[in-house]
């Protein structure tokens, strides 16, 4: 039985399809299963490139799933994961209407997505770019191009080496009876036999006004920075879970004392702090949030909704220790005992 979660709150649970199944199998069967039907949308993300030009990086559109219950409120969005690839096959052809479009820019990126059709192919997926460019569409093989005066504007390709399996389950903030809802989605998925992948990870978002506080903040940054290791250990983080890092030391330094919100975001930035450590504070320094919340990123990933729920019953007590006015402790040194008095406070509190 899971434990109760007070606190507004979305999971991201990522899985991986059988083959010769997808994230949009299983859109198709919460769809039916609901009542409700499926909206083909573009998912934004990174991946390391080393095509010259680029930066090291292409920003890309992948295909992902809305779930539309029968209002017409999202029930989930399914996503793919550019983390999980060792149950991949690399060189798997892409199937039939499954592609991605590449650029550098994330404002590019964003205008993309506006004028490209999610739910088109990959012939046709830069056809409103280049329009907007008056440029045209060259085919080089299997990818598609736009370029203006020798730069690159856009990529588009076939999406092959099996990206269609990883799925990862996006819901919209849950408000009560978080195990039953995250269960509606699970039990299909495990139905459909989807399996967690080797780098699995459950990523927890609850809203982030409370955190903003510099006080708050500051006690936040102490529990992930000083009780990393317990925190690891009580909670079983995945080792082969990616994108995972500590808080930046210059951020660290900065809790010594009793810093403002101005001093933590100096701090932040002087660390390059971005989404992708123990935990996504981004979104608590900036004036104009996209999406106001403080983001949980070192739980192991599960198909199970007590566990998951369980476990960000856990986090959510300690954050809720963190709001209190008082410093958030030191561990003790012997790292056994530290996870044993982390145990202790995530539990009385929950």
């Amino acid at each position: 039985m899971s434990k109760a979660l007070h606190r507004r709150t979305g999971f991201e649970l990522e899985l991986l399809a059988p083959r010769g199944s997808s994230r949009r199998t299983l859109a198709i069967a919460l769809a039916h299963e609901c009542g409700g039907q499926v909206r083909q949308v573009w998912h934004q993300d990174s991946e390391p490139t080393l095509v010259s030009g680029f930066g090291g990086r292409f920003l890309h559109l992948t295909q992902g799933f809305e779930v539309l219950d029968p209002s017409g409120a999202v029930l989930c969005t399914l996503v793919d994961d550019v983390t999980i690839v060792s149950d991949l096959d690399p060189a798997a052809p892409a199937p039939a209407g499954w592609h991605r479009i590449l650029t550098d820019d994330p404002r590019l990126l964003r205008l993309l997505a506006r004028v490209s059709d999610p739910d088109g192919t990959v012939g046709t997926a830069l056809a409103g770019v280049a329009e907007i460019w008056g440029e045209p569409v060259e085919q080089l093989g299997s990818v598609w191009r736009v370029e203006s005066e020798g730069a690159t504007i856009a990529l588009a390709t076939t999406a092959g080496g099996e990206r269609e399996r990883p799925c990862e389950i996006v819901t919209p903030p849950l408000t009560e009876d978080h195990a039953a809802a995250l269960e509606r989605l699970l039990a299909p998925a495990r139905g459909l036999g989807f399996t967690v992948p080797v780098e699995a990870a459950v990523h927890v978002h609850l809203d982030g006004a409370p955190f903003r506080d510099p006080a708050a903040l500051a006690n936040v940054v102490r529990l992930f920075a000083h009780w990393r290791e317990p925190l690891r250990r009580l909670f079983g983080t995945n080792p082969n879970c990616r994108r995972l890092a500590p808080l930046p030391a210059e951020l660290v330094e900065a809790v010594d004392g009793e810093p403002t919100t101005g001093e933590l975001r100096k701090a932040a930035g002087r660390g390059g702090l971005t989404k992708f450590f123990d935990v996504n504070l981004t979104q608590l320094l900036r004036d104009n949030p996209i999406r106001d919340t403080i983001e949980v990123r070192i739980l192991p990933g599960t198909a199970d909704s007590d566990e998951a729920v369980t476990r960000a019953a856990m986090i959510e007590a300690l954050l809720e220790r963190c709001l209190e006015p008082e410093r958030f402790p030191s561990p003790p040194t012997n790292l056994e005992t530290a996870t044993s008095a982390l145990h202790r406070m995530a539990t009385e509190r929950v």
